[in-house]
């Protein structure tokens, strides 16, 4: 996907070299239509340049700084200098996984998806979350709820659901936490059976999550949750714990949640 319009100042963008001259170097900007910058001379490097090719080659792929934007002169001033390795890195990874969304919507609608639809869905996507890849992100993960603020109809909303499940790698983060269940009861046994269900879920787990409740060694048991994001990973063992120690406290045993295991090692 390409911007039809202008960047801003102080944006980093991604371009091509495609000229270079004594006075400076003409880069191809590759997120924006149509459009080219200048890299004068003395915003290459720091200090004195013998020779600009030292610095960059054609056909390079750059990211720059925009120092400047004058419509009407149709000029683009760029800094190569300006950017440093950690900002270079994480502007390639955007605009790589932008390149990735990008053949995402032909997936989802079809080679010839018209201009005016493509426009359409990218500019919800944009607008909610950012970039087109954070859309398809949030659509893998939360699946159409994801999109309920949008004014995308529902054959849009599957279609783009469905592509971002079947292509993008969601990050996961995964959390532990211990939980000691006892009863004294004659059932007790059953109870804690009870008490463990109920830190499952009882099949009320939100689909995103993986939560798994294995024995450690009597009377710790293991909650092991696996989520997009460490907020949710955590208020879903958390949510655990707490309906284990209901469960049980509400038959007459005790239970407690801690994060450490407390049993011998096996």
């Amino acid at each position: 996907m390409k911007y039809s319009g202008w960047p801003e100042t102080g944006e980093l963008v991604v371009g091509k070299v495609e000229e270079i001259e004594d006075f400076g170097v003409f880069v191809d900007l590759e997120e924006y239509e149509d459009k080219r910058g200048l890299i004068h001379v003395s915003e290459v490097a720091s200090g004195w340049i013998k020779n600009v090719r030292d610095h960059v080659s054609e056909g390079q792929t750059v990211v720059c700084k925009v120092l400047e934007v004058d419509e009407d002169a149709q000029q683009i001033d760029l800094s190569y200098k300006d950017v440093n390795d950690h900002q270079r890195s994480e502007k390639i990874q955007e605009w790589k996984n932008e390149q990735k969304a990008d053949n995402w919507m032909t997936l989802a609608f079809g080679e010839d998806i018209s201009d005016e639809q493509y426009a359409s869905v990218a500019n919800e996507l944009i607008a909610e979350f950012g970039s087109l890849y954070d859309g398809f992100e949030q659509a893998a993960i939360h699946g159409p709820e994801a999109l309920d603020s949008t004014d995308l109809d529902d054959d849009e909303v599957e279609q783009l659901v469905q592509t971002a499940r079947e292509n993008v790698s969601v990050p996961y983060v995964t959390v532990t936490g211990y939980v000691n269940l006892e009863s004294a009861a004659e059932h007790g046994v059953d109870d804690i059976k009870e008490a463990l269900q109920a830190a499952e879920g009882n099949g009320d787990i939100p689909e995103e999550v993986e939560l798994d409740v294995t024995y450690v060694g009597a009377p710790e048991y293991r909650i092991r949750v696996k989520a997009p994001n460490y907020k949710t990973a955590e208020s879903q063992l958390e949510e655990s714990a707490a309906r284990a120690e209901s469960e049980i406290e509400s038959l007459g045993g005790t239970g407690s949640f801690h994060r450490e295991r407390q049993t011998e090692e096996e």
